[in-house]
């Protein structure tokens, strides 16, 4: 029992002090997180000609967001996955694979009872690109956008992230390109783990809905000031303008302490994680 049988002493393994990633595996992959990471954080910069990956309603949940369930074999995890060679009866779980960034992307707001605006009338992971107006799933949209450079925000009704705590559904929309998200509210946690992430949860003012402020999700968004906002967080309530063409409209900025501004201005907690480690001279 204690010894293990013949196949478990013959596994291999791997010698040395850090993690041998398989890049043949289909379970486990280094997640990009770290990417291009300086030992300082850079500037906070405002966000400019953004576009929007998905307009959507009230009660957005983050079941809707986060991978989970079953993997379909149309669906743009599942194209993946069998591109590697692995067949449909083996795809398991979007739960099971979640230590596979590239499985995790691909199923972010793939859920079949989404309901994007920007595509009326349809339900599932689908947008359109702009300003081509093409139709497409949102992480192959998401992926065009970020060749192209253009950073992307999501707009919500009230309760955006409700339901029960995933944090892929943070995780998952940093890594398509989402640098903010503008919702008329916000379930708690999610919020916070948006800030964990590095995207910023802005709020639309109680008088405000996107159906109020006529926003149809066409438009090019810029969001200024964002450095300036943050130096204020703990004051009261602090607000940003927002332009979105030729409108232009005030939110509130959901960073709601200054520890949330760390994280923020670090690029997530996991950037601020690892560089206090570096600094305290443990990592």
């Amino acid at each position: 029992m204690f010894e293990g049988d013949e196949n478990w002493k013959s596994l291999h393994i791997p010698t040395g002090s850090r993690y041998e990633w398989d890049p043949q595996s289909t379970y486990i992959a280094l997640p990009p997180f770290f990417q291009r990471m300086s030992i300082g954080p850079q500037a906070v910069s405002d966000i400019g000609w953004a576009r929007v990956l998905a307009l959507v309603g009230d009660s957005i949940t983050t079941d809707h967001i986060s991978p989970a369930g079953n993997i379909k074999k149309d669906s743009p995890a599942g194209q993946s996955l069998i591109e590697r060679g692995v067949p449909p009866k083996d795809f398991n779980s979007y739960g099971a694979r979640r230590g596979h960034h590239e499985v995790m992307m691909r199923g972010t707001f793939a859920n079949v009872r989404l309901k994007n605006h920007l595509v009326p009338g349809v339900e599932g992971g689908v947008t359109r690109h702009l300003p081509t107006g093409a139709e497409m799933s949102i992480y192959d949209a998401a992926t065009l956008y970020a060749k192209e450079g253009t950073p992307l925000i999501i707009i919500a009704g009230k309760e955006y992230g409700s339901g029960s705590s995933r944090d892929w559904a943070a995780k998952g929309a940093r890594l398509l390109g989402v640098r903010a998200v503008i919702a008329e509210s916000y379930e708690r946690i999610h919020r916070s783990n948006l800030v964990g992430m590095g995207v910023l949860p802005l709020q639309f003012m109680p008088a405000d809905t996107p159906q109020t402020l006529g926003l149809t999700g066409a438009e090019v968004f810029e969001i200024a000031g964002i450095a300036d906002a943050l130096k204020k967080v703990g004051s009261g309530k602090v607000h940003l303008k927002v332009k979105a063409d030729l409108k232009e409209f005030e939110v509130l900025l959901r960073v709601d302490t200054p520890q949330e501004v760390l994280y923020y201005e670090h690029g997530g907690i996991l950037q601020y994680v690892l560089r206090q480690l570096v600094g305290s001279g443990a990592a």
